[in-house]
């Protein structure tokens, strides 16, 4: 009984992010089939084009784009065999994985980083920006690291800017939409990691620019996340400071300045068993979180007893995903009951997050190619949304308890991630210990579309903060309907840019 909200909540997650893709899905499919003919004869007529919007492929002369679904392992079946039904696997597979990250997410990762920020006492926020973007973005580490050292494939600038987008407008619409609540954030740590983000895309621009990644830029990259990581540990000293100087600002400001550190999520009880969850200068937000659902995150998982007094619906999730919960008791130490073992619960749910994400990617990518989807579409949508589940399933969990600011910084924080370590650090590691000529260790890259990136990543991240500031850094529905409309725009028009709609940026798959 009392985990029956936390799963009503992971099934709404799943439901509401599925229903957004395939309603995206909808719209680009259309447009895909009405221009694949065009942009296939556009590009017969132009063979002497050799671009390609690719971070680590070598410059070639080709005129096609290898298949994204080479850059996995074989699952088995011909794309024949596929067509024919058996893609039907691969889709269960794929929803069943979902339900793995979602219950991992709510069960073992989202305690652990509660005892994370106590063990090391850091502010929801720091804690959010680092361990909690730093496990949600495992699956980009994974990924980008099988793609430069085992597959010697690349990085498609398409996934890079379609998850991050979908970190930066789809994230906060899931928390707007389904938490079901009016959260009132503090302004400095969305503007810390606004702030940051925006200077990781102009960093990443500025590195691509002359085609090639030298040794000292890709330590820039890493050296700059060791700085945000050395910020965050001065968060608190920061945060006083900047809030004093807004404070002498003779500016007049529309929104209440909430120190999210200093002051108790949770205030008094009331009779029937509401709480508010801030309480500042005589202003009381209220929510549907009751003491009990509280304390739900805190209740241990139990995969032997049988719901008797539940209905025959919940019955049938307790069996579907009895598998799951039977293998994550017996590999994954429990933070709740073994509260000591908190870094090695969170250290286990990076494995599985990682390792997840990464099949439910290769899964997508199979669904994909099976039903003709462009792989420069697959990027921005399906394999980005897969890829950012973690952050979405997470920061929905954790702004469901009150916890906003955790769930807005791990979102922003895991692009920051992604830029700096997950590009970063491969690329250090490749052009010091494994150069292709001994002569030149840099990695050539074709620069392609890079201002097309730019300008996606940075007018996104300015329209969140915008839209934050417009509605006085409140989460509430109406900043999860704004960013949930923004992300269908984006949808419709960066796919019709990767058709090459308006101008040229990808060529067609290659026939195999």
């Amino acid at each position: 009984m009392g985990r029956t909200r936390s799963r009503k909540l992971a099934l709404i997650i799943r439901i509401s992010i599925l229903l957004v893709v395939i309603f995206s899905y909808m719209i680009i499919g259309s447009v895909s089939n009405n221009f694949k003919s065009i942009v296939e004869a556009d590009v017969e007529s132009e063979s002497n084009y050799g671009g390609g919007r690719h971070l680590l492929t070598v410059v070639t002369d080709v005129n096609c784009t290898p298949p994204a679904i080479d850059e996995f392992p074989s699952d088995g079946f011909t794309r024949e065999q596929r067509q024919k039904g058996w893609i039907l696997i691969h889709v269960f597979i794929a929803c069943y994985l979902f339900i793995l990250l979602a219950i991992v997410c709510d069960d073992f990762f989202v305690p652990a980083i509660k005892k994370v920020c106590d063990g090391l006492h850091l502010s929801e926020d720091a804690a959010g920006a680092t361990f909690m973007a730093m496990a949600s973005s495992s699956p980009e580490l994974f990924i980008n690291s099988v793609g430069t050292f085992v597959t010697q494939g690349d990085i498609g600038v398409g996934t890079i800017v379609g998850s991050a987008v979908f970190n930066i407008l789809a994230v906060p619409a899931c928390c707007g939409l389904i938490a079901n609540m009016v959260l009132q954030l503090d302004w400095w740590p969305i503007t810390r990691d606004s702030l940051m983000y925006g200077i990781s895309v102009i960093m990443l621009i500025g590195i691509l620019q002359d085609g090639k990644v030298q040794v000292y830029e890709a330590a820039l990259l890493v050296g700059a996340y060791v700085f945000y990581i050395i910020s965050i540990c001065f968060n608190k000293a920061l945060s006083n400071t900047f809030n004093r100087l807004a404070r002498k600002c003779k500016r007049k400001h529309n929104y209440t300045a909430v120190m999210s550190e200093t002051h108790p999520l949770l205030g008094k009880i009331e009779k029937n068993g509401n709480c508010p969850l801030i309480a500042e200068q005589g202003v009381i937000l209220k929510s549907e979180v009751t003491l009990k659902d509280c304390e739900e995150l805190d209740e241990p998982m139990d995969v032997w007893s049988w719901p008797s007094q539940d209905s025959f619906g919940k019955q049938m999730w307790f069996l579907l995903t009895w598998p799951i919960c039977f293998l994550l008791s017996i590999t994954i130490p429990d933070c709740r009951r073994h509260s000591k073992l908190y870094l090695l619960t969170f250290a286990m749910c990076v494995v599985y997050i990682g390792f997840t994400s990464y099949a439910v990617a290769w899964l997508i990518t199979a669904i994909g190619d099976t039903i003709n989807i462009p792989d420069s579409v697959m990027g921005l949508t399906f394999l980005a949304a897969g890829t950012s589940v973690p952050e979405a399933v997470s920061s929905v969990i954790v702004t469901k308890l009150g916890h906003g600011a955790m769930g807005l910084s791990s979102s922003i924080g895991s692009n920051t991630f992604d830029i700096l370590l997950c590009l970063g650090l491969p690329w250090l590691i490749k052009t010091t210990f494994y150069p292709k000529n001994a002569e030149d260790s840099s990695i050539i890259i074709n620069s392609s579309g890079i201002t097309y990136s730019a300008v996606s990543l940075l007018s996104t991240l300015i329209l969140l903060y915008i839209s934050f500031l417009l509605n006085r850094f409140k989460l509430d529905w109406k900043i999860g309907l704004t960013c949930l409309s923004m992300y269908i725009c984006f949808l419709i028009f960066a796919s019709l840019v990767e058709l090459n709609v308006f101008f040229q940026v990808n060529l067609p798959t290659c026939n195999r």
